[in-house]
């Protein structure tokens, strides 16, 4: 399957684990494409925010069992990358609201 760049980042995971991983480790975690591998998330990362990455972490999140209105189902599976920087970059995905997707860099206006 060929994808764009911006397929491949869905977007941060906002959670309490990935934020003290952030804050502890320096690390980023972001919800990716199911078919993305670590050389395309980490050129995808490049190209879009100018930065280095040194390494990329990848975990498949199997999906959960779950009963709705008596009937069996099951949550779909999520990619999931954690992504360490190299020294000197750093990325800020949320604001203090962590509701937007802010680079680091940005000015704002």
């Amino acid at each position: 399957m060929d994808l764009s760049i911006y397929d491949i980042i869905k977007g941060p995971v906002i959670s309490d684990k990935a934020y003290k991983l952030n804050q502890r480790f320096k690390k980023l975690a972001l919800r990716v494409h199911p078919e993305a591998n670590k050389p395309m998330v980490k050129e995808a990362l490049e190209k879009l925010f100018n930065v280095k990455v040194e390494k990329i972490n990848i975990v498949t999140r199997q999906g959960k069992n779950k009963k709705v209105r008596g009937r069996a189902t099951t949550t779909n599976y999520t990619k999931r990358a954690i992504i360490t920087l190299a020294d000197g970059y750093s990325l800020d995905l949320m604001d203090q609201s962590g509701s937007h997707v802010v680079p680091a860099d940005a000015t704002k206006e």
